[in-house]
């Protein structure tokens, strides 16, 4: 649990600590999230190689980095849904859904900014 008192550089610190621990629980518990890793340590040095121009590399990069960043927010949803129960509830099934959704939308980003920028 965070400290409430830590101030300054310490709360830093710590905020490092949790993100990595963030880090570790979802590569352990999300087999998507391991796969989109593997797209984007495939498709960084491909970005660097393929792209014309530092927009065109930050573009190709940050797209697979947006799918990273959903793929969290939408584990963390999961987690905390599946915290209050594993039975069957209308919400429950409508959070996981539209968090689904916020991934595939992010995924169809990155493939549209790489035909654009590619072809």
């Amino acid at each position: 649990m965070a400290n409430q008192n830590a101030k300054g550089l310490k709360r830093l610190i710590n905020a490092c600590f949790f993100s990595v621990a963030g880090f570790k629980a979802t590569w352990r518990h999300e087999e998507a999230f391991r796969q989109e890793v593997m797209l984007f340590v495939v498709s960084t040095p491909l970005a660097l190689w393929l792209g014309n121009s530092a927009i065109e590399i930050v573009l190709l990069i940050g797209s697979v980095v947006l799918v990273l960043l959903v793929e969290l927010l939408n584990s963390a949803v999961e987690a905390v849904v599946d915290r209050v129960g594993f039975e069957h509830h209308e919400l429950s099934g409508r959070a996981k859904d539209i968090g689904s959704a916020a991934v595939m939308l992010s995924l169809a980003w990155a493939a549209a900014t790489w035909g654009l920028i590619l072809l």
